[in-house]
């Protein structure tokens, strides 16, 4: 599947260089429902629950990608107001996660019987992980869950680019002040199977398209 990374400019072309995607951790993502799908009336639950979303939260994390690039309003929620970029990749299905969108929490008859390390437990947290508020549809968000298994020196952990995490495009914002040139730079041997190029606003519709005029991207 070929779906898409939003960033700034700064970590875009640091991304290419070091051929890496951050890992956000649970607490990291900007949706404060996130594992927190479910319905918790009674204070006992929330405690076995709240003990079981935090030693999920210390062993995995998420990339996030969205199966459109054109949405204006990733644009400028994710790619730092048009100034930044976003990432194409090469996925395969099997490693993705599609985000499901409800308008209501998930009962709490789901935490009967669970515990992390059975088959329940396991598709709990598939549940958990893959399921947001319904006003965050716009984004068609896919997941790739990954391990925390060694953070670098800053503490931060990162996927890197392989078959698994194929870069095949580069779509620099219109408002971006990134060139050409350091595209290029940053992709180095990358450049002959990566697709770089500049976008605009369309003149038509609320949508991000590509620009056409080569002379405008220096």
């Amino acid at each position: 599947m070929r779906v898409y990374h939003f960033t700034d400019g700064q970590y875009g072309l640091e991304n290419i260089r070091r051929r890496r995607l951050k890992i956000a951790t649970i607490e990291d993502l900007n949706d404060p429902f996130e594992m927190l799908g479910i319905s918790l009336p009674v204070p006992a639950q929330r405690r076995q629950f709240f003990n079981f979303r935090s030693q999920m939260a210390g062993q995995f994390g998420v990339v996030s990608f969205s199966k459109a690039w054109n949405d204006p309003v990733q644009w400028s929620h994710y790619a730092d107001k048009h100034r930044g970029m976003c990432l194409g990749f090469d996925i395969p299905d099997k490693y993705l996660i599609t985000v499901l969108y409800k308008s209501k929490p998930y009962h709490s008859s789901v935490l009967d019987n669970v515990r992390s390390d059975d088959v329940n437990g396991e598709q709990l947290i598939l549940d958990l992980i893959r399921t947001k508020y319904r006003h965050w549809a716009y984004e068609q968000e896919v997941r790739l869950i990954s391990e925390l298994n060694e953070a670098d020196a800053s503490g931060l952990y990162f996927v890197d680019f392989s078959e698994k995490v194929t870069l095949r495009e580069v779509i620099v914002g219109h408002r971006a002040n990134v060139s050409r040139h350091d595209v290029a730079d940053a992709l180095g041997a990358l450049a002959a199977s990566v697709t770089a190029r500049s976008a605009r606003l369309s003149f038509q519709s609320y949508r991000v398209v590509t620009q056409r005029n080569s002379a405008l991207w220096k």
